[in-house]
């Protein structure tokens, strides 16, 4: 289990909502792993002096054992660090015997950093680096000062863009799906009727008009990947033809590997694109699951962007981790 950066969006959201309502809750941070453990370094959970909890640590005996601390640290109001191995003794009842040790924060005056802090690492509109000091204050990290000092470091940065070309039935599966598995997903297509709100959530932003004016919409300013599933083989080659001369980090089209062999030899003889551009197209897209119905084929195809954002986004950039972080 990981925490995806969708869940920490949600996790600093809430703890703008209870700065901007001045709600008390705990805010524990797994800040250092060793070894295997249900959760990997900055996962996060809010702990409510009800019982609610926002987020998670894992579940079972290390989040039950982390509440309890989270609560008396509310009644008390000092800030505290837990050290726990995840052992027979500790995990049996559970069924959580991970064998690692899991090392965090708990904080209960997270709400002191102010409503505009946490909602500004909920926008995720740039990349910012917070931290906890080793006095457990909790404050934004200035550029280059984020590997000593701290007992806890993390960058935060904006949504990877996910561009789809094509409004169908593929995209109108697949764009929510990404845009619940953190891709800031546009989706574009010549047909008005299509690329509409009664198709895809409002979170979804959309383009309609002809390839020729989708073709000047600004290239996005971060990493991005790209999708094409238009309705035939001469839109999806209209739309490459454009796409594959963009930066995408990635890039899947829909169809065949004849049908990739045909577009790519074309391009190959009119000079269209050279074979390094052509390397980063993924034709057919998705992964190898045996997926009949629109849904499976939107599954396999979220699941290899899933997969190529690890490898070059995420493992580029190296772990979001507190400074603690142990090797295991």
């Amino acid at each position: 289990m990981h925490e995806s950066p969708r869940m920490k969006h949600l996790v600093f959201q809430a703890l703008a909502d209870a700065a901007r309502d001045g709600e008390r809750v705990a805010l524990g941070i797994i800040s250092g792993v060793k070894g295997s453990s249900p959760q990997k370094v900055g996962a996060k959970a809010l702990f409510y002096a009800d019982g609610r909890i926002h987020g998670t640590l894992g579940g079972g005996c290390l989040e039950a054992e982390v509440q309890q601390r989270a609560i008396q640290a509310l009644r008390t109001g000092q800030p505290a660090t837990f050290d726990l191995l995840l052992d027979h003794d500790f995990g049996w009842d559970d069924g959580l015997i991970c064998g690692g040790k899991v090392l965090g924060l708990i904080l209960p005056d997270a709400i002191a950093a102010g409503q505009d802090f946490w909602a500004k690492l909920a926008a995720r509109k740039s990349t910012v680096t917070w931290g906890v000091g080793n006095d457990f204050s909790i404050v934004a990290v200035e550029p280059g000062n984020a590997s000593s000092g701290w007992q806890y470091c993390e960058t935060i940065s904006p949504p990877c863009d996910l561009w789809i070309a094509g409004a169908g039935h593929i995209a109108q599966a697949a764009a929510p799906l990404a845009a619940q598995l953190d891709f800031k997903v546009s989706v574009f297509d010549d047909r008005p009727a299509l690329a509409n709100r009664h198709y895809f959530p409002g979170e979804i932003t959309l383009h309609a008009g002809t390839w020729a004016q989708l073709g000047a919409v600004p290239y996005p300013a971060g990493p991005a990947f790209a999708l094409i599933v238009t309705r035939g083989h001469r839109h999806d080659a209209l739309v490459l033809r454009d796409w594959i001369q963009q930066p995408f980090l990635f890039l899947g089209m829909i169809g065949s590997s004849r049908k990739a062999r045909t577009i790519f030899e074309h391009f190959r003889e009119e000079k269209i694109a050279t074979p390094e551009q052509m390397k980063r197209v993924a034709c057919p897209v998705g992964i190898p699951i045996q997926s009949r119905s629109v849904e499976e084929i939107a599954v396999s195809i979220m699941a290899q962007f899933i997969q190529k954002r690890a490898e070059l986004v995420h493992d580029q950039a190296g772990s979001p981790a507190a400074h603690s972080e142990l090797v295991g």
